[in-house]
């Protein structure tokens, strides 16, 4: 059986895993309204359904800046405890019922302090809220488990204290660490110590590249600072030409690095041009570890089921495509082996097979 006959009810419930999902990026619109109201701020909109709407619309700019500027609302309502804890609840839940299993949730804590939160506050309050969210998830009877992965914005100067953080509670629901923000101009390696630290300290980490900017930051992740997985990597493609790989493109996939790509996102953001020619496709047929994510799925007005469906329906995507990508980001999520092997073999497997 393929996908193409399997309609979207029957994608959303196979089991899935997603690796790239913002927390800030991932609010529902009522949520957004109810809290603006509470705490004095403006929106363009205060009905759910614009505001959904507006999202969508300014993220289909073209332009990864102003795709990034669509986060000051959503941050704006998330400066409180109040507010972190709703958020981060509310995140798992609807991870959740899109038949999420696993999924890795990044936040940068040093966004979330203007309200009078201190760092170690936030992360704290984040980690109670997520897991009030996979407690009631399970007590429903869809459970999903969810790592956090604290980011560093890389272009301002706190992605060591970041870092530390992430180090500070890895034994506490953080697994690992990223960087974020805008890629062009500000290079992985500006954060070397960082990453050094990291590598010392053996807590793994995902860096974004390959997306605003080329092979140059995709070599810098991997190759000066050391990331285990790809935030993006669409750019990667530029390395192969005529089917031959170059020797980035060939040291991605013969290491098994995980892309964590993100289809609907970089259609928005310029990176693509379409799904049915995104390169997800040609390097999942070349043997790379693509693995499907949402990245933002307010700001891109997405889920995991939608993903998966346009890939289904514009680039012939097949169930057996689908359970690749699935398998594919539970053994790059950045959790003990003996438990990525007992969520495939437990529950992705015979998700799938129950499903069909």
């Amino acid at each position: 059986m393929t996908a193409t006959r399997v309609d979207a009810e029957v994608i959303r419930r196979l089991p899935k895993a997603v690796l790239h999902d913002h927390l800030d990026g991932g609010l529902r619109p009522a949520t957004v309204v109810e809290l603006a109201a509470a705490v004095g701020h403006t929106l363009p909109t205060t009905d759910p359904d614009e505001l959904a709407a507006w999202y969508y619309e300014a993220a289909n700019s073209g332009d990864l800046v102003r795709y990034i500027a669509t986060f000051e609302h959503t941050l704006a309502v998330m400066q409180n405890r109040e507010g972190l804890l709703r958020v981060a609840e509310e995140y798992v839940l609807d991870l959740a019922a899109d038949g999420v299993v696993y999924a890795e949730v990044r936040y940068a804590p040093e966004l979330n302090t203007r309200g009078g939160l201190t760092l170690n506050e936030v992360v704290e309050t984040v980690q109670e809220g997520l897991a009030v969210g996979m407690a009631k998830a399970a007590a429903a009877g869809t459970p999903v488990r969810v790592g956090t992965l604290l980011c560093g914005m890389r272009m301002f100067d706190r992605v060591r204290e970041a870092a530390d953080l992430a180090v500070a509670y890895r034994d506490a629901g953080v697994v690992g660490f990223d960087i974020a923000g805008a890629e062009d101009g500000f290079p992985p390696a500006d954060h070397l110590d960082a990453f050094e630290h990291l590598r010392r300290e053996s807590v793994p980490f995902t860096i974004h590249a390959g997306e605003a900017h080329g092979l140059p930051s995709i070599h810098q992740a991997l190759q000066v600072c050391g990331a285990q997985r790809i935030g993006h990597g669409v750019r990667l493609t530029e390395d192969i030409v005529d089917g031959k790989l170059g020797r980035l493109a060939g040291w991605v996939r013969d290491r098994r690095i995980a892309l964590e790509m993100c289809p609907t996102s970089n259609l928005q953001t310029g990176c693509a041009t379409s799904i049915a020619e995104h390169p997800i496709t040609a390097l999942k047929d070349m043997g790379f570890r693509v693995t499907l994510n949402t990245d933002n799925r307010l700001v891109s007005g997405t889920t995991m089921t939608r993903e998966m469906s346009l890939l289904v329906e514009e680039a012939g995507w097949t169930v057996e495509d689908l359970r690749t990508v699935t398998v594919n980001a539970v053994k790059s999520a950045f959790i003990p082996f003996d438990e990525r092997k007992a969520l495939i073999e437990d529950v992705v497997l015979p998700g799938y097979a129950a499903a069909l």
